[in-house]
């Protein structure tokens, strides 16, 4: 089965997580539990929470670098197992483990290389992709002198460099200047306007509302809102919403 663009970009059922913390004494701790959810295809979706609520593990096990204790996930279409569908997502982390040594030219060029870039591709998008973050000058420095912002602006590039379907930004803004913040809303609205998805995981509520359509809110592993943005917020402030679910566990 491929990948249509009516089919939602990935799907949570009933999804748990548990972490072994003592394993003798076999101590587990429930990261998530018992989540559902759907991300529609070509929509801006928030996961929102306050931290340690379980949305980094929903990521990691989105991206297949955890795996669930319980339920099933879809990603594009496909059981996270299909690692072929890894290729058409992008992923960018507020810290990026780059190998310092690698020049920021050779990271573009590294890491297009394992989602599946044609090589006879890689040098256009590469050249046209560190000149959109503004980093064409310094492609040949090592990324060991860059800065926390310069850094992020590259790992914007590497996360857009496949085209990807399914667009996937935790915390991105962090270290980003307001021209980067600016560049990073630019391409959220290209990814919209092209009818592929990004899930942003943010704290920084203005630019949450300023993109997002649709916004599940995780507390303490559990699922406490899905749906429309704007039916969490009700009309009041964003923030004051979702402090009322923090605290009750649920949308008012």
């Amino acid at each position: 089965m491929s990948y249509t663009a009516d089919m939602t970009a990935a799907v949570f059922e009933n999804v748990h997580k548990d972490y072994v913390t003592r394993p003798i004494l076999r101590t587990k701790i429930a990261a998530v539990r018992g989540v559902s959810l759907s991300v529609p295809t070509g929509s801006v979706f928030a996961l929102l929470g306050p931290n340690r609520a379980g949305k980094t593990t929903l990521v990691k096990m989105l991206l297949s670098l955890a795996k669930p204790t319980g339920g099933t996930i879809n990603r594009l279409g496909q059981p996270i197992a299909t690692r072929a569908t890894l290729g058409r997502v992008g992923y960018m982390h507020e810290n990026h483990a780059f190998p310092r040594y690698l020049s920021a030219a050779e990271v573009l060029h590294f890491y297009g290389g394992l989602s599946g870039v044609r090589s006879e591709d890689l040098p256009a998008k590469v050249n046209a992709l560190l000149d959109r973050v503004g980093l064409a000058d310094r492609r040949r420095d090592s990324i060991s002198g860059f800065s926390k912002g310069m850094v992020q602006r590259l790992g914007l590039a590497q996360a857009i460099l496949n085209n990807p379907d399914l667009l996937i930004l935790d915390e991105p803004t962090e270290g980003l200047d307001l021209t980067g913040r600016k560049l990073l809303r630019e391409v959220v609205r290209e990814t919209k306007a092209a009818g592929k998805t990004v899930l942003l995981v943010s704290h920084v509520l203005p630019e949450v509302e300023e993109l997002c359509d649709d916004a599940a809110v995780i507390v303490a592993g559990k699922l406490a809102f899905a749906g429309k943005l704007s039916e969490l917020s009700k009309g009041r402030n964003l923030e004051a919403a979702l402090q009322d679910v923090y605290e009750t566990g649920a949308a008012r």
